[in-house]
């Protein structure tokens, strides 16, 4: 299909009119959700900390809300809006190497790392009971579910602990205080480790889902909640999970809510926002310049898209044998390590497609229109896609101890979004090859896991993130395509853009 050389009718501006609704109204709600709540960041040493406030002039007891791996404070923002909007005083903080805190983090796990975890809470704790009413609750989600349950129980004066996909060995049939364990339906073993420790006060045989056991007097209370149609992220943004945290606290604390509690379930406005921002991409796509008025590319073929499994199998064997050990990130030096094998695999691909079916002559291409369309494409995916990420769901947001990771990243980023472009467009290409070539990725990533989990557990968590983000960047890819005629143009911003994804939100580690 030949590029488009005028940007089109009116037909092609109702995708943008219709983006830009979207937009305005998942932005609305979310900005919508902050009033009333006053919200205060501050520095507390290095640590970037925010202080969401209830209206009421009275404050009620403090909750510090603690994230977990490659997470950051932004991505606890459902939880603080909730309890600020009913009374409570919410604190968010990053963790070193995390978010915008500028320290990285201590050890890569482990005893030492928790430990190093577990003092930058205990250093935020006794600021957020100051700003409240003198009782304090906490709140982890994954990582940090262990270590509010650590500080829970060794900190005096901690009414409730609230554990999000919680992964601790630390509990005991008395310790932590009043302890909520809650996990989402999919998150497979973590079911069974909320049940576990409700066992723990009344006997394994005993537990059940929802059944408060033990005494809020007493600080044996226990619960273990499982959110319905969840996974590990989507835990934080589910009502059913913000309405249980909130009444355990309530009662905890005895505290008596004379109307329905105000949720700020902010996870389905996210979604609409984004989606509303790939839309927009669309519109954005039509006005880029023409690169090569032939359009280029391999064009995979049907009876060719076995070739899809080769660096699908190669590039997790080999990297199982070749040290990935490069970068200061945990889990990210090996995706980086993957998406350059995985380019470099698929390189071989595209020269062995040439070598048994010879491309024709080659057209012209004009170097100032994809530099043009790189950067208008860049400049839309850092106002629409990363900006919006950055405000409402984690940080994103590209500091300076970060820079020289995102370049180091861009190496291997771009090795694999120049191929898999080039080998999956062009002249005759399947339907089916692009989205094959990403399942195919995704699959490699898997078989990753498969074979090193103990290093690479982290990605279960974050492939279900992955997918539509590769079905977004897929739509862009289409649509840049048709337009420009070059696989060039998406494929250096789909290769900055993860490159960004991964550089900003996997954690840092100390040397």
């Amino acid at each position: 299909m030949p590029p488009r050389r005028t940007p089109g009718r009116l037909r092609d501006l109702l995708p943008g009119l219709a983006a830009l609704l979207l937009i305005g109204t998942s932005v609305w709600r979310l900005e919508a959700a902050r009033d009333g709540v006053a919200i205060e960041a501050l520095t507390l040493g290095e640590t970037p900390v925010t202080v969401f406030r209830p209206a009421e002039p009275t404050p009620g007891p403090a909750v510090v809300i603690a994230h977990g791996f490659a997470g950051s404070q932004q991505l606890m923002q459902s939880f603080a809006l909730t309890f600020a909007r009913n009374g409570y005083v919410a604190v968010t903080f990053d963790f070193p190497g995390h978010g915008r805190h500028p320290r990285p983090m201590a050890g890569a796990g482990g005893e030492s790392g928790s430990a190093g975890l577990e003092a930058e809470l205990d250093r935020v704790a006794p600021v957020a009971r100051g700003l409240g009413d003198g009782r304090l609750a906490l709140l982890g989600h994954s990582m940090a579910s262990d270590i509010v349950v650590r500080s829970g129980g060794a900190t005096p004066g901690v009414g409730a602990v609230v554990a999000v996909s919680m992964f601790s060995r630390s509990v005991t049939p008395e310790s932590p205080p009043n302890l909520l364990v809650m996990a989402g339906q999919w998150e497979g073993p973590l079911r069974g480790e909320a049940l576990r420790v409700v066992g723990q006060v009344v006997g394994p045989e005993r537990a059940r889902e929802r059944e408060t056991v033990g005494d809020f007097a007493a600080g044996t209370a226990r619960r273990a909640v499982i959110i319905p149609h969840v996974e590990h992220i989507g835990a934080l943004y589910a009502v059913d999970g913000l309405r249980e945290a909130l009444a355990w606290l309530d009662q905890a604390f005895g505290r008596q809510r004379a109307g329905p509690p105000r949720l700020e379930s902010r996870g389905p406005w996210i979604l609409l926002l984004l989606a509303g921002a790939v839309l927009l991409g669309k519109t954005v796509a039509g006005l880029l310049p023409v690169v090569s008025p032939q359009p280029a590319g391999t064009g995979l073929r049907g009876r060719e898209l076995w070739l899809l499994a080769v660096p699908m199998l190669l590039t997790p064997l080999a990297l199982r044998v070749i040290p990935t050990h490069v970068l200061p990130v945990l889990v990210g030096d090996y995706l980086a390590a993957h998406f350059a094998a995985y380019g470099a695999v698929t390189a071989a691909c595209i020269l062995a497609v040439r070598r048994r079916r010879p491309a024709g002559p080659a057209g012209p291409v004009s170097l100032a229109a994809l530099a043009t369309g790189v950067a208008a494409l860049s400049l839309y995916a850092a106002a629409a896609l990363f900006w919006p990420l950055d405000r409402y769901a984690t940080s994103f947001a590209l500091g300076p101890s970060r820079i020289v990771l995102v370049l180091a990243m861009l190496a291997g980023t771009l090795s694999f979004s120049l191929a898999n472009e080039w080998l999956t467009r062009g002249p005759g290409a399947s339907r089916l090859a692009y989205p094959l070539s990403q399942a195919a990725f995704l699959a490699s990533l898997a078989l990753a896991v498969g074979l090193d989990f103990h290093r690479l557990f982290f990605l279960v968590i974050i492939v279900p993130v992955m997918a539509p983000v590769l079905m977004a960047f897929g739509l862009l890819s289409r649509w840049t395509y048709d337009r420009t005629g070059s696989p060039l143009v998406a494929g250096a911003v789909s290769g900055l853009a993860f490159a960004w994804a991964i550089g900003v939100t996997f954690p840092l580690l100390a040397a």
